[in-house]
């Protein structure tokens, strides 16, 4: 993705032993993993995207033993922040973050296949055409029958849900008029454009919504 310092109200802050802390993360993990552990296959390879501070995959793994979890972030400090999370609550199914930029064309020919592929809190701080180009990696990503776990904000019929939303989302725009809330009916539109069929939105705390897609056979 292109590199953005952006102002967010929920940046990242020091926690022990060299990792980071994200609020939103510890806030939203529970509700996150209460859907995955009702929709997750429950064998094979989980590619977590933007993993960020790595709070949420060190979550994760031991909930769903029975696939082998691959964070990713292109930030070299947010992957020393998953390491570091890592050591302090492994477990043997978590693999070593890798760099990935999953806004940039290809990855998927060496990132897959996966059988879940797990993207928290990313495409509104991303353009639309990154959007396209993530959507499509996915797509291609993905097994047959492989589920996209897609959570974050959305615009719903072009609205924002609430005044918070729309004040962020405003905020987004300022610094950057390329990024901001998508609106999930165009979001499951790109999803079925590239071989995902969307299976269930799941609304979660905070107007937030998990859309569920499976990769078509």
């Amino acid at each position: 993705m292109s590199p953005r310092r952006l102002d967010l109200p929920d940046a990242p802050g020091p926690a022990p032993d060299g990792a980071l802390s994200a609020p939103s993360a510890l806030r939203n993990r529970a509700a996150i993993l209460s859907v995955l552990t009702r929709i997750a296959p429950p064998a094979g390879r989980a590619l977590e995207i933007a993993s960020g501070t790595g709070e949420h995959v060190v979550a994760f793994a031991p909930a769903l033993p029975g696939l082998i979890w691959q964070p990713s972030d292109p930030d070299p400090a947010r992957r020393a922040s998953i390491a570091a999370w890592a050591a302090l609550h492994p477990a043997p199914n978590l693999l070593p973050p890798i760099a990935l930029d999953a806004c940039k064309p290809g990855w998927a020919a060496t990132q897959g296949p996966a059988d879940l592929i797990v993207l928290v809190n990313l495409i509104h701080l991303i353009s639309d055409a990154e959007t396209t180009i993530l959507i499509d990696e996915i797509g291609k990503a993905l097994a047959p029958g492989g589920i996209l776990a897609l959570y974050g904000p959305f615009l719903r019929d072009g609205e924002a849900t609430s005044d918070g939303d729309a004040r962020f989302h405003a905020s987004l725009r300022a610094q950057d008029p390329a990024i901001g809330y998508k609106d999930v009916v165009d979001v499951a539109a790109a999803l079925n454009r590239h071989g995902l069929s969307l299976f269930e939105t799941v609304k979660l705390p905070a107007n937030n919504l998990m859309l569920c897609a499976e990769r078509r056979i």
